[in-house]
């Protein structure tokens, strides 16, 4: 069964940092791309970042370009969202997700993602 356990959400405020991890199990995780998005009630869900299966590329929204850093362990079956300089509106729940590919493109698609976490919440004081 595979899983992703998503932590590290939690209340911060503007212009602080938090670092999301993902732990992934039930599957060959050296062969998943790996996304991160995040949604607020209301809203639909919207992408944040991605990393392919080797961690060579990844992507960014315009909206956290230069804020975030996804980055992933292999060896831990674990991928890692860094976010920096954090604004009251990155307050969402944020969600890693899972895309059966060895390619060296990343999708910014949700619906091209095979597994999703439960979430975790990231709260953004101003």
């Amino acid at each position: 069964q595979v899983q992703l356990v998503e932590s590290g959400g939690g209340l911060v405020q503007a212009g602080g940092s938090l670092r999301l991890s993902c732990a992934a199990s039930g599957l060959t995780f050296s062969t998943y791309a790996m996304g991160w998005f995040r949604q607020t009630p209301g809203k639909e869900r919207e992408f944040v970042a991605a990393i392919s299966w080797s961690g060579g590329n990844t992507g960014y929204a315009d909206s956290v370009k230069g804020r975030c850093t996804i980055s992933r362990n292999n060896a831990k079956n674990t991928v890692y969202l860094q976010m920096n300089s954090l604004k009251p509106e990155d307050t969402a729940v944020y969600y890693c997700a899972a895309r059966l590919f060895v390619g060296w493109a990343v999708s910014l698609h949700g619906d091209e993602y095979n597994y999703w976490g439960q979430g975790t919440q990231v709260t953004v004081s101003s």
